[in-house]
């Protein structure tokens, strides 16, 4: 199976006249760990959107566990995308108030995939990824959000992107808060967590420090035809 197939995607957001998107085929197979870099606004977040569902596509452009996203529409949509991918955005998007062990279970309230891909004790599953993620111990776990450090709740966002073993994750530049020994510890650990999972990572960064950590490697303005 693969948890991401493009064919032929074209997007342009109203009313822009030129398209932002202009994509022949990308394909990512299980547990496969894909860089995708360029420069700061030449498309990738809006290709993240693309994927995410959170922007419409034509029928047949974007298929996500072999499923179709331009056929769905609304709630069913919203349903699938929380259900089969895992995000981590650049500004973590974390519920300030709830502790971490609660945020990462975010996934799991809305998801019954993910809360029955979880295992038995989804709350024991969270707090193992969030082990395996530097945040040892029920002390952190139970710490609000918004009382992190930012490299704390870029695990936080790394562990709920994670739990339930979604098929996808899609990292927009997670890593530009940190410095670069907590860029490189954080990508590992994520690649390792997905290994384990079968889950697929795309990541996109304009940072090519990181192109190391990962199975293969492309060049988002040699990929995207709008970016020539």
């Amino acid at each position: 199976m693969h948890p991401l197939r493009i064919e032929r995607l074209v997007y342009r957001w109203p009313p822009a006249v030129r398209s932002t998107l202009d994509i022949d085929a990308l394909s990512l197979a299980s547990g496969e760990r894909l860089f995708l870099y360029g420069p700061s606004g030449c498309g990738k977040s809006t290709l993240l959107s693309a994927i995410a569902g959170v922007v419409d596509v034509p029928k047949g452009a974007v298929r996500v566990a072999e499923r179709d996203l331009g056929a769905m529409r609304g709630g069913a949509r919203d349903r699938f995308r929380v259900d089969h991918i895992g995000m981590i955005f650049q500004v973590f998007n974390l519920i300030s108030w709830l502790s971490a062990l609660e945020n990462v279970l975010l996934p799991c309230r809305f998801s019954p995939r993910r809360r029955a891909r979880a295992g038995d004790e989804p709350a024991g599953t969270a707090q193992r990824l969030l082990d395996e993620l530097g945040l040892s111990g029920p002390f952190l776990a139970s710490k609000p959000a918004n009382e992190l450090s930012v490299g704390q709740q870029q695990r936080v966002a790394a562990a709920r992107a994670l739990i339930g073993k979604p098929d996808l994750i899609l990292a927009d530049e997670p890593t530009s808060a940190l410095d670069e020994a907590a860029k490189a510890a954080f990508v590992d650990l994520l690649a390792r967590e997905c290994a384990a999972a079968g889950t697929a990572l795309l990541f996109v960064s304009h940072d090519r420090s990181l192109e190391r950590h990962f199975d293969r490697s492309v060049d988002f303005e040699a990929l995207n035809r709008s970016a020539a």
